[in-house]
């Protein structure tokens, strides 16, 4: 989400400037059809979680660590404020497969805040696999490998947690650096990144998505998220099953 947000934030405040000349209503401007929820960083520090959750939204995800050696300062208050409100929530880790084995990031993402609990609050944790804030777009890996990368974290994660982690990622990231690999879709959830006014095509494998972050800004702090579903539909996500 890292660098996604920097390229698209630009992006999103040119096309608002044109659309609102034109008078076009533009993805920040109409949410679509979902549960409405949120994701934040440091970037948002201390969160008004009573006003996100006033405002309507219903879930979010909150950064917790990126690779093996940054944890999010306002992880506490993100992670527990969203949950004191009402909300469901859940914590994500964004990947440096350039770094350290996908096994090993998983293992520290779960020691430092993404775990989970069969409370019917807490999400499975997310593994934000995206375009390379630090350099070559792949991070220096072959497809083959970067499929080999992802399914050592979420292997690993789920011998730690008993759930699937939900992955995050582009369709044109996904298909540049894993060659459009299907096999994770039976498994892991899909959280989707596309700024536009409809969800587009999928990666490979997946027939729907889980959530889709539709905006990088709007509402709620931090990034504009929907839940493809009922709140009860997440409720069943979060504890996997009946809680």
């Amino acid at each position: 989400m890292n660098r996604l947000r920097t390229l698209t934030g630009t992006l999103l405040a040119t096309a608002t400037m044109v659309a609102a000349t034109l008078g076009v209503v533009t993805p920040a401007a109409a949410a679509p059809a979902g549960l409405p929820g949120m994701d934040v960083s440091s970037y948002q520090g201390n969160v008004n979680w009573s006003a996100a959750w006033t405002n309507g939204a219903r879930f979010a995800y909150v950064k917790a660590t990126e690779g093996t050696y940054y944890t999010n300062p306002y992880f506490a208050q993100q992670y527990n404020g969203s949950y004191n409100v009402g909300m469901i929530r859940g914590s994500y880790h964004f990947a440096r497969p350039d770094t350290t084995t996908g096994a090993t990031q998983a293992n520290y993402f779960v020691d430092h805040g993404g775990g989970w609990s069969k409370d019917g609050r807490t999400l499975p944790g997310a593994l934000d696999i995206e375009y390379n804030p630090y350099g070559a777009t792949c991070y220096g890996l072959s497809q083959s490998a970067m499929r080999s990368w992802i399914a050592s974290f979420v292997n690993q994660y789920y011998a730690r947690t008993g759930r699937w982690a939900t992955i995050y990622t582009t369709t044109d990231w996904w298909t540049t650096c894993t060659g459009n690999y299907s096999g994770f879709a039976a498994t892991n959830p899909l959280w989707l990144a596309r700024y536009a006014g409809t969800v587009g095509t999928l990666p490979a494998g997946w027939a729907t998505y889980s959530f889709w972050q539709w905006a990088s800004s709007g509402t709620f702090p931090g990034d504009q998220n929907v839940w493809n579903g009922t709140l009860d539909r997440l409720r069943v996500l979060a504890c996997n099953g009946p809680c």
